[in-house]
């Protein structure tokens, strides 16, 4: 109060210290708790629906869904929705392989069509596989680990010549093939029947066949495309969270089922030559470079093809 005197009566030095100990350790406990409702507060408590849980995942969606709280989508077992603001140069396959997601649960809980088109600033849900992301995890612990095991301690590698011969050479793994050696005739028939079966015209889907493989499908480019369709490993993969389930591209059948299903997929993102040079260059190169000179001729020989296919060639 105004007028009285604060007076402080000193303390012994023993007790000063527990004093500060016990002061510090207060306010640390406090600062947690603050930090702990602030977060309680800021996460949303429902999804636009009321009943549908929806967590924000600006970056990664794995450190969001690490948490023992996930949110999950109801009547969807092993699903979690992430809250997305669509960003330049996103796609809904894009999306669904970033997030580990099937595409057409994308499409489905956002009610987008068959060929979505994601407007920039437009908020969507994003559907997790949440088994994907533990397996996604798991992976990458074990590639550490295995580089470098926790039981053996770190030290400078010496730079030593290759071993040569002996009984501990290690034999490549035999490559997983099927229908290596088909005939022309049943690699067109694969194409044929695999483009109607995804709505893909087979002239197109023929053309790029030939333009990439001479349809073979025992051919590995020097940049580790593979079979008749010329399918990366990496597209593989994302090919096969498009069909929901696992391709092998060596086989004959998943590899065209591979390559039919990306150009549907590049068809429903662009505009038909734009897809066809997205094949070759990949779209994320073609939407922010546009169309290398390499690229410009694809598309020639490709759309060239197509016309002479048409008209009943069969180099078969």
């Amino acid at each position: 109060m105004k007028g009285m005197t604060s007076v402080t009566t000193p303390l012994p030095g023993g007790m000063t210290r527990s004093l500060r100990r016990v002061m510090g350790r207060l306010t640390t406990t406090v600062s947690a708790v603050t930090v702990a409702a602030m977060l309680v507060v800021a996460a949303p408590a429902s999804g636009p629906a009321g009943n549908d849980s929806v967590t924000t995942a600006p970056g990664n969606p794995e450190l969001r869904l690490a948490s023992a709280h996930r949110p999950r989508w109801p009547g969807h077992p092993g699903r979690a929705l992430v809250r997305y603001r669509v960003r330049p140069g996103d796609t809904a396959s894009g999306l669904a392989v970033r997030f580990h997601a099937w595409t057409r649960e994308l499409r489905a809980v956002n009610h987008l069509g068959r060929h979505p088109r994601l407007l920039v600033g437009e908020r969507i849900k994003i559907p997790v596989v949440l088994a994907a992301v533990r397996k996604a995890r798991a992976h990458r612990t074990h590639h550490h680990s295995a580089h470098r095991p926790a039981h053996h301690p770190v030290r400078r590698v010496t730079h030593r010549a290759p071993h040569r011969g002996g009984r501990h050479t290690a034999h490549p793994r035999p490559k997983p093939w099927r229908h290596a050696d088909a005939s022309r005739t049943t690699v067109r028939r694969y194409v044929v029947r695999s483009a109607r079966r995804h709505g893909v015209e087979p002239n197109l889907a023929l053309a790029i066949s030939w333009q990439e493989s001479g349809w073979q499908q025992r051919r590995i480019s020097s940049a580790g495309a593979i079979g008749a369709m010329q399918v990366m490993p990496a597209t593989g993969r994302w090919m096969s969270l498009t069909v929901g389930r696992k391709l092998n591209i060596y086989g004959l059948g998943d590899n065209v089922t591979a390559g039919v299903s990306l150009i549907d997929l590049l068809r429903g993102e662009t505009s038909e030559r734009r897809a066809v040079a997205a094949y070759y260059q990949g779209l994320g190169a073609v939407q922010r470079r546009g169309l290398y000179p390499s690229t410009k001729v694809y598309v020639r020989n490709v759309l060239a093809l197509r016309h002479r296919l048409r008209h009943g060639w069969d180099p078969s």
